[in-house]
């Protein structure tokens, strides 16, 4: 970790409480009445977008395997704090998760400032500026995670520290 990351981790932090970005109110729940769940499953990675860096990205790419969907906003402290762990699920599990970012509630050099801030470069990450797939899976505060199972059924749609996505992870992909 270089040190101008560390400096914006512990930055973000200690920010945590006062930036007002987290926590989504369903947190951990399996599928409630969301969107996505009511999406057939394969349907569920049916969409397509561009990556912050421009290239395109077809989720469908993703099906067959458990996937976690990351988003997260440029701005936010809280993203910021769980950036590292992203990438270390990304990098531990590849192969055997799909991994997304979702960058939503910002522009384009805001989110590819944030991605090479934050050391988050080798997780593809779509810029949703426009906010469609924000929209998509109701997502409405940033930092949200969304687990999918195996067969694309949403299985949990919340914030979760760094302790509670391991535990999901390891129930999903046991």
């Amino acid at each position: 970790m270089n040190v101008r990351r560390l400096g914006l981790t512990v930055a973000a932090l200690l920010l945590m409480p006062a930036a007002g970005c987290g926590a989504a109110t369903d947190r951990g729940s399996a599928d409630r009445g969301s969107a996505a769940g009511r999406v057939a499953a394969s349907e569920t990675l049916a969409f397509a977008g561009t990556t912050v860096d421009g290239a395109p990205f077809d989720a469908r790419t993703m099906a067959g395997k458990p996937a976690l969907l990351w988003f997260w906003a440029p701005w936010c402290a809280t993203c910021a704090a769980q950036s590292g762990s992203v990438t270390a699920v990304h990098d531990e599990y590849r192969g055997r998760l799909g991994v997304l970012g979702i960058a939503g509630l910002g522009d384009n050099r805001a989110m590819r400032e944030f991605i090479s801030d934050m050391e988050v470069g080798s997780v593809t990450n779509l810029d949703d500026s426009a906010g469609s797939l924000w929209r998509r899976f109701r997502i409405t505060e940033q930092s949200t995670y969304v687990l999918l199972d195996r067969t694309g059924h949403v299985v949990s749609t919340s914030y979760l520290d760094d302790q509670e996505l391991r535990a999901e992870l390891t129930r999903l992909l046991a």
